[in-house]
Parts: structure tokens; sequence; C-alpha cells
């Protein structure tokens, strides 16, 4: 029961940051030395690839109309077909670099200061940037060119970083290009989807997946948890940004990060 109990509160995280720009793997590596999911290494670092698949599912599911590209107009699929050009591009970068650094980064850079650092590094940016916004001239995702979208890639790729965020980094990139702020935060959670999945059968085929029946009912009823909290999250989310800016975010990251920060001194000191 305290494993069911565990994953689901890492469920919860994973569905609750991944999609808004505050870094769900800087939580989840935080939640991690207070929260050991199993004593199985294999296990553990399994479940949190494989929970991303219902958060990737989510904005599948909420932006299906948009996404599907088999409409029945012309001119609609066309659009459509146009907007997944973009995000297959965008996400290019991603794929080479992640397939190159993946081991050097998961081995020196998932650590409590490297998440923390970045935090707060996004966290500076989000409020600089919506205190000085630059022009807009991309106003829905199916005005972004194929130029544009491979520079959302780049930015992706800096979300390498522990810390970082995804989401805040593809986010920032498309409004420093031109975007408004949901069109940067559609095309984010679009682009989501290859990377996401690309992310998680890539770990799948090194991590393998030779577990219990307990195990994969653990994965399971977290994945169930998952998809839920990142589907209503998305909503939200998407609701609060056509009103309100990214400041407080970024409040939030400098906050969080500076925790962390003085966490992990006060633990390096006591021991």
């Amino acid at each position: 029961m305290l494993a069911y109990l565990k994953a689901i509160v890492l469920a919860v995280i994973e569905g609750a940051t991944e999609f808004i720009p505050v870094s769900s793997t800087g939580h989840l590596i935080i939640a991690d030395e207070y929260i050991k999911l199993s004593e199985n290494e294999a296990f553990a670092k399994t479940f949190m690839v494989v929970i991303q698949l219902p958060a990737i599912l989510a904005v599948v599911v909420y932006f299906w109309s948009e996404l599907w590209p088999f409409a029945k107009d012309p001119g609609e699929r066309h659009m459509k077909f146009r907007l997944w050009t973009r995000i297959v591009v965008a996400f290019l970068p991603a794929a080479f670099f992640g397939f190159l650094l993946d081991d050097f980064i998961e081995e020196k850079l998932f650590n409590s200061v490297v998440v923390a650092t970045a935090l707060i590094v996004g966290g500076i940016v989000l409020i600089v940037l919506e205190r000085r916004r630059p022009s807009t001239t991309i106003l829905t995702v199916y005005d972004i060119g194929f130029r544009t979208a491979l520079y959302i890639g780049l930015f992706q790729c800096l979300a390498m970083l522990p810390g970082t965020s995804r989401s805040a980094a593809t986010i920032i990139g498309a409004m420093l290009l031109g975007a408004t702020r949901p069109a940067a935060a559609e095309f984010s959670f679009f682009l989501a989807i290859p990377t996401m999945l690309g992310a998680t059968v890539f770990k799948l085929g090194q991590l393998g997946a030779g577990f219990t029946v307990d195990e994969w009912s653990i994965i399971a009823v977290a994945s169930v948890v998952s998809f839920a909290v990142a589907y209503s999250v998305v909503a939200v989310f998407m609701s609060y940004i056509q009103r309100r800016d990214f400041r407080p975010f970024g409040y939030y990251r400098i906050v969080l990060g500076i925790v962390v920060l003085i966490h992990y001194y006060w633990i390096s000191t006591a021991s």
C-alpha cells in the first residue's frame, strides 16, 4: 500500500508539472530524495519514464481536434499537415543531441545543485521576458514557419539541463521569436508529443521491463493518475494564459530553487 501511495504522489507531481514552465524532471529529482519508490533501481527509473506517456496522451486527447490531420475539409487538412511538419522539424535537434548526450547528462547533471540553479535562472528569464515583451508576429501555431520551428527546437535542447523545464525552454523560445503566449504554449504542448514519446521509447529500450505483477499494477495506477492530473492542468493552464502572464511561475521557480540550495547545503554541512 505504501508503494502505491508513493507512486500516486509521484504521478501527481509528473502530471502537474510536465506542461507548465517549472520543470517536471527537477521536481521528480527533488521528490526522489524524499520518496524512494523502490529498492529496484531499474523499476524506479522505468516508472519515472513510463508515467510520462499518460501525460502525452492527455495532450493528444485535449487538443485532438487541432492535431488530427485527416480532416474532411482540404484547407483544414493542409493546414494541419503543415503544422505537423513544423513539429517534426522542431523535434529533430532534441532527438539528435539527446541521443548523443543522454548518458553524460544523467551521470553528471542529475543532482539538486544543477536543478536548483536551472530553476532560479529560468525563473529570472521568465520574469524579464514578461517585463520586456518582444513584439508578437505569430498569432497562432499555424503561423509558425520552418525556420522558427527549428529555432524553437534548438531552444528545447536547453531543457536537457535538469531543472530548466522543456515547456519553459520552448515557450520562452517561441515568445522571443514573436509568438503570443497561447501560440507558444500550444506549440510547446504539441512538440512534447514526439519529444517525450521518443525519450520514453529510448529509455525503455535501455532499461528493459522485467517487472513483477505488483510493479506493473503500481505503474498502471500511477498512469491513470498522471493522465487525469495532466489533462486538468493543461485545461487550466490554457485558460490561465489567456488572461495572465508567466511571472508567477518565475517567482515560484526562484523560491523553490533557493529552498533546494539551502536544503542541500544544510544536509552537506550536517554530514
